[in-house]
């Protein structure tokens, strides 16, 4: 696998709450003349998976390429069989459906899957006055939570939390949860499209469900709801990485980190990394620049840069996203501790490990790259492909004699209905 950027397909979905801020309000290109929903901008989701377009290895799938160049895509150690992230650009021009997706126990033993979603989504642009729904309230029992889905009185027993830009919230699976109107989100997932529904409508075209099946629906998600899941949303934690360029903490956990990364024209964006990362445009177009390659990322588009190349170099004005796996301790505490959060006071969305106040007596500047690093451990085994000795954990996809290859359908136990 060549050192150089892999530009995928990104299929869009016309769901019954799409607009058309994506292309109007993000900038987005090249989008077709309806009201989009959703981009599914690197996908390896059974049935909807991206596929490499141009350089040597156009028609490529994504799945493809993590099993024909599992250490050069993902990292040395990689043992899973499949790609464990999903992002998207989510345009809520009116509100998602009430719904979950599994955790990972959950799938296991429900839906025979390998891995359920827990999702984190970044805001980008919501109205004045925009909400979402995220969590049953406190004291809330299954009993009145069923009676109030019946119903389809949701604000009783749910959650209702104010939307900003700019802010992120890590929803585990088996969280209830709904968004919109009027909110531009970027979404990363884990890989899968398991769900459960509340509503008495489809949300691919508002089509009503019928009693039998929307009451089936229900019995499936009141199986998979958990009563304790509240999380919240976050303004992330941010340290100064370089003259004008700013690195943000959106969310961190087992399952993927988020960072937002801005740069001025007094200095570009340096990355150096060890593992795959989306890089995703929420700005002007930039250039990306690594091993004497150069090729431009248009508004609202993303690539997937394999650990092979290490680093990346982004003259500014820019404005991005790095969506990876992480090392909780070497990619997330490591540079916060360096900035100067205390471990003992801060909290990140995804128990990753994050502070709203700095410690005074260690606060000072960390800088991006500076360090070589080994790959994250969630799933990266050691021995594989070099002298990677760190303890290694069993991730989505693995088992502990070899890989397992899960089939992530889009599916319900219910209906089955498209992806969110």
């Amino acid at each position: 696998m060549e050192r150089r950027p892999l530009r995928l397909s990104a299929p869009v979905r016309p769901l019954v709450f799409g607009g058309r801020s994506i292309g109007r309000k993000l900038g987005r290109e090249g989008l077709p003349d309806w009201a989009v929903a959703e981009t599914w901008e690197v996908s390896d989701v059974e049935g909807n998976g991206s596929v490499v377009i141009g350089g040597p290895l156009a028609g490529r799938s994504l799945r493809s390429l993590v099993e024909e160049f599992p250490q050069e895509l993902m990292g040395r150690g990689w043992r899973g069989a499949f790609f464990p992230l999903l992002t998207k650009f989510i345009d809520a021009e009116g509100a998602l459906p009430v719904h979950l997706h599994p955790d990972d126990a959950t799938a296991a033993r429900v839906e025979n899957q390998a891995v359920g979603k827990t999702e984190a989504w970044h805001i980008l642009q919501a109205d004045p006055g925009a909400t979402a729904l995220c969590g049953v309230r406190e004291g809330v029992g299954r009993d009145q939570l069923h009676k109030a889905l019946v119903a389809q009185d949701f604000d009783s027993v749910l959650r209702r939390l104010p939307v900003r830009a700019g802010e992120t919230i890590y929803v585990p699976g088996g969280t209830l949860h709904s968004f919109g109107p009027r909110t531009l989100v970027h979404e990363i997932e884990q890989t899968s499209d398991l769900q459960q529904h509340a509503m008495r409508w489809n949300m691919e075209d508002g089509s009503p469900v019928d009693d039998q099946q929307w009451r089936s629906n229900l019995e499936a998600l009141m199986a998979e709801v958990r009563l304790d899941s509240r999380p919240d949303f976050h303004t992330g934690l941010r340290i100064g990485v370089g003259d004008g360029v700013d690195r943000v903490f959106c969310c961190a956990g087992p399952h993927f980190a988020l960072e937002r990364w801005r740069a001025g024209t007094a200095e570009p964006l340096r990355r150096s990394f060890s593992t795959a990362q989306i890089l995703t445009n929420v700005g002007p177009p930039v250039q990306v620049s690594a091993h004497g390659r150069s090729e431009e990322l248009g508004r609202g588009r993303s690539l997937l840069l394999p650990a092979v190349m290490e680093q990346v170099r982004i003259p500014g004005p820019a404005d991005v996203l790095f969506g990876y796996l992480p090392d909780l301790a070497l990619d997330v505490r490591e540079p916060l501790t360096a900035a100067g959060y205390s471990p003992r006071t801060h909290r990140l969305p995804g128990r990753g490990c994050v502070s709203t106040r700095p410690h005074r007596a260690r606060a000072r500047s960390a800088r991006a790259g500076s360090r070589s690093r080994e790959p994250p451990t969630g799933v990266f085994r050691p021995g594989a492909g070099g002298s990677h000795t760190r303890k290694a954990r069993r991730g989505p996809g693995t088992e502990s004699g070899g890989s397992r290859c899960p089939h992530h359908h889009e599916r319900t136990r219910g209906h089955a209905t498209a992806g969110i």
